[in-house]
């Protein structure tokens, strides 16, 4: 009763390619952030035991990670694992930043560089037996350097930077952390789990500022507008929670989805959009501008990997996994004016 009323029938991203040579697939059937791209044009992606790059320019279908046989970093840094890791389960991805960093089912952390050869770091983030590693936040930090965040089952959340693979912060929290996202000036981070209430926290010291309560489940998913002022939680209770850091009373909007748990969470850069990707067959599409009043919904067919809107929010990617329909959809911005088109 109090999820937010709203109009289907926004129009704002139009279906342009699916490619069935892309194969995404899960290992995890709660942990959903195996699909990002990079550009309009470049998209990184999760199958079986690699992790491959898709170009929509050119079609082109690249390994780059293969997690079946034996991975080593080839550079050193203090506290990496030298002799590396055999046969890992990727459980997580993120890509931005030129860095890839892959999150596996024992706790293991897998970084490489886009423009080098080979693997930069690799570490055991614990050696707890509940050791996940359930979502990777690639980010700048105050001082504009390259950071990420690990968000792990054994209620820890690890910060590391990325000019020396050092790690920078532990934080510990009473249940397992599921997903973290740190505001656009470095200085919060949204920290959500097992556990209904959700935690708005310092980065610096991981100090709790407050308690975000409302959802009724477990979430996994969270993601910042770029005004820095407003977030928002996926729940397993099948909704998403909007919040106002000037505010934290009560969720300023609850967003209800159709048949599912909210699994990923995008704001797009300019802040108009907030894509809201289901586990299965529908990702929605919510328009900020008129208070999240109206929204594109997207009905596919299969269990969804991954959603991504391109950096200059002109391209949506979502991965399809599916026996025998898996895919990737691409779908372009709309533009008011087409002519505009060709210079974007």
């Amino acid at each position: 009763m109090k999820c937010k009323q709203m109009n289907k029938g926004g129009n704002y991203y139009e279906f342009l390619y699916n490619t069935r040579l892309v194969k995404p697939t899960i290992l995890h059937f709660q942990l959903r952030n195996l699909v990002w791209a990079t550009s309009k044009h470049d998209v990184y992606f999760m199958t079986n035991a690699s992790v491959n790059h898709w170009s929509s320019t050119s079609r082109s279908l690249t390994e780059v990670l293969n997690f079946s046989g034996h991975v080593a970093p080839d550079e050193r840094h203090n506290g990496s694992l030298l002799e590396g890791f055999t046969r890992t389960q990727i459980s997580t991805i993120s890509v931005k930043h030129n860095l890839l960093v892959a999150g596996g089912f024992q706790g293991e952390l897998t970084c490489k560089l886009l423009d080098r050869h080979g693997v930069s770091f690799c570490t055991r983030t614990t050696l707890d037996d509940n050791a996940i590693t359930n979502a990777i936040d690639i980010y700048k930090n105050m001082s504009g350097g390259i950071h990420f965040m690990a968000s792990n089952n054994d209620c820890g959340v690890r910060e590391f930077d990325v000019e020396r693979f050092q790690l920078i912060n532990h934080f510990c929290f009473p249940w397992p952390v599921n997903h973290t996202s740190v505001s656009p000036d470095g200085k919060l981070v949204t920290v959500v789990g097992d556990h209904c209430d959700g935690l708005l926290v310092d980065s610096r010291d991981g100090k709790v500022l407050s308690s975000l309560v409302g959802h009724f489940d477990y979430s996994f998913a969270s993601a910042w507008h770029p005004d820095g002022l407003t977030f928002a939680t996926g729940n397993q209770d099948k909704t998403c929670r909007v919040w106002d850091v000037r505010n934290l009373s009560s969720s300023i909007a609850v967003l209800k989805g159709n048949l599912g748990a909210v699994r990923s969470l995008h704001y797009s850069s300019d802040g108009r959009f907030l894509t809201v990707a289901e586990p299965a067959d529908f990702v929605h599409i919510y328009n900020t501008k008129v208070d999240y009043k109206k929204r594109q919904e997207i009905d596919l067919f299969g269990e969804i990997s991954g959603v991504s809107l391109s950096p200059d929010d002109e391209s949506l990617f979502i991965g399809v996994w599916d026996r025998v329909y898996a895919s990737l959809l691409q779908y372009n911005r709309k533009h008011a004016y087409n002519y505009l088109d060709s210079y974007v």
